[in-house]
């Protein structure tokens, strides 16, 4: 989405390969065996969600059959079905998942597809910015914070966004509950700590897995990364809302700079 391309075919093989990887949310779009030769433009106006399809898929099977379940995340999986459903997804398959496929199984993936994403969630060169808002306090860190998810491209703001409410979710559900019966509803035990823990070096990054350099984090890092995932899912609510207040002043120097954007932007409200 940060691209300056409007079709995949504008690309070249080699970065393409990236953004077919990341499945826009649009299996209309994206044929799942296109052939050499045979190319079809693939939009990348950002006029809906893009969201890739496997962590839409993990994240609303595991909001209807895993917010229960005790230690989601933590409890290993099989790897061998991890393995074989991230092939599937892998071959652009519309792979369905339901109340058969195991919720650690699930979770495994969702973890493994964001820890292997060629660029991070959060992109490398903001590593540090982002880092730099755990010594902050209050508004300050709130306001620095959102001002940086606003450099996201649009595929990456859109899916921290996505994976953020999931977590929060997750969250809510940390403690047991009881039913109208007065039956105890076990909590799932991944508080927002603990979610920011198993989430955090997989989302902030700041050296590609496996790069030479990749070596373990520092207890510094280590804990700066919790505190900022902390505070992503807590607030990611009010951190993605941009205010009346800043998009009037952005329209206002758009239209001085470039009114044509202004009509695209009307166009897609």
């Amino acid at each position: 989405g940060a691209l300056s391309v409007d079709s995949i075919t504008d690309l070249g093989d080699n970065t393409s390969k990236l953004l077919e990887a990341l499945q826009l949310s649009h299996p209309q779009e994206l044929e799942p065996r296109r052939s050499r030769g045979k190319k079809r433009p693939l939009s990348l106006n950002p006029i809906s969600w893009q969201v890739p399809r496997v962590v839409d898929r993990c994240c609303t099977h595991l909001e209807r059959h895993g917010l229960h379940t005790v230690g989601i995340f933590r409890v290993g999986s099989s790897k061998k079905r991890v393995q074989q459903l991230r092939e599937e997804f892998d071959r652009g398959l519309d792979v369905f998942l339901d109340e058969h496929q195991s919720v650690h199984d699930v979770a495994a993936l969702l973890k493994e597809f964001l820890r292997d994403l060629p660029d991070s969630l959060i992109p490398r060169e903001l590593y540090g910015a982002f880092l730099s808002t755990a010594s902050m306090q209050g508004p300050a860190q709130l306001e620095t914070l959102q001002l940086l998810l606003f450099l996201l491209p649009p595929c990456h703001s859109d899916t921290l966004l996505r994976l953020l409410s999931f977590l929060a979710q997750v969250a809510r559900h940390a403690e047991s509950s009881w039913d109208p019966q007065g039956r105890q509803i076990p909590g799932n035990k991944m508080t927002v700590s603990n979610l920011a823990t198993v989430f955090g070096p997989n989302i902030l990054q700041k050296e590609k897995p496996g790069e030479k350099d990749a070596g373990g984090l520092n207890f510094q890092d280590s804990a700066a990364i919790i505190l900022v995932l902390q505070r992503l899912i807590e607030h990611h609510h009010s951190l993605f809302m941009v205010s009346p207040e800043m998009q009037c002043d952005v329209l206002r120097r758009l239209f001085q700079t470039d009114p044509d954007v202004i009509e695209y932007l009307l166009r897609r409200k």
